[in-house]
């Protein structure tokens, strides 16, 4: 795709293609900002938003018709940013909260749950948009888009939807005031049940003192 026809696209506003990489672009900028950690009271809420508008994206996607690439294999489109050092400080910041249970396949019968990391999802999102990003940008629109609704149905998606489950469980928990005992000690690199009572006070009290406020909670010495 030529530069002028690229350059069309995106002076119509209304054009799916632009609609689809202004969000994915939103998110991938938003979440690199949370990471700097210069925010962390607003962490959690601002997440729980930032992904409900990238599920809305996604959802578009997936109801869409099938995407066909204009190119039989996929361009190179070079080395995938490294992502570690944000992985390493969304942890920081949402630690003790990040790691939270999930069915892998809710139709799949007896599912065992697993563990799973909020920040491990996060940048594995990241990846994958910036991986369709890479396309846009160099005018391969219909390439993008492909790769897109692609990873949207077979790995950004459900990992995006894990994890907004997540957040708005804790957001849950706060606003309604509940014990947060699912988390029962869960790590995703030890067993279920390890420091249980360490973890699930330490996760409360996290809870209460950065996200409650956030979101409007008072704090517990001030209510009748």
């Amino acid at each position: 795709m030529s530069d002028a026809t690229l350059n069309a696209i995106k002076d119509n506003p209304d054009d799916f293609a632009v609609q689809i990489s202004d969000q994915i672009e939103s998110f991938i900028v938003s979440v690199t900002e949370v990471a700097k950690g210069d925010d962390p009271d607003s962490a959690v809420p601002y997440l729980l938003l930032e992904l409900s508008q990238l599920i809305l994206a996604g959802g578009r996607l997936g109801a869409h018709e099938d995407f066909v690439p204009v190119e039989r294999y996929e361009p190179d489109i070079g080395p995938e940013p490294d992502v570690d050092e944000m992985r390493l400080k969304l942890a920081a910041l949402l630690e003790p909260v990040d790691v939270y249970s999930e069915v892998f396949d809710p139709y799949e019968p007896r599912t065992a749950p697993v563990p799973c990391r909020i920040s491990d999802d996060l940048v594995g999102v990241i990846t994958d948009l910036r991986h369709g990003m890479a396309h846009y940008k160099e005018g391969r629109v219909s390439e993008a888009l492909w790769w897109w609704q692609f990873s949207y149905l077979s790995n950004w998606g459900p990992t995006a939807s894990a994890a907004l489950r997540a957040l708005q469980s804790l957001v849950a928990h706060v606003r309604l005031d509940t014990p947060l005992r699912a988390l029962d000690g869960l790590d995703t690199d030890s067993d279920a049940g390890e420091d249980d009572g360490l973890l699930e006070k330490e996760a409360g009290a996290v809870m209460a003192a950065e996200i409650g406020v956030p979101l409007g909670m008072q704090p517990e010495a001030g209510r009748g």
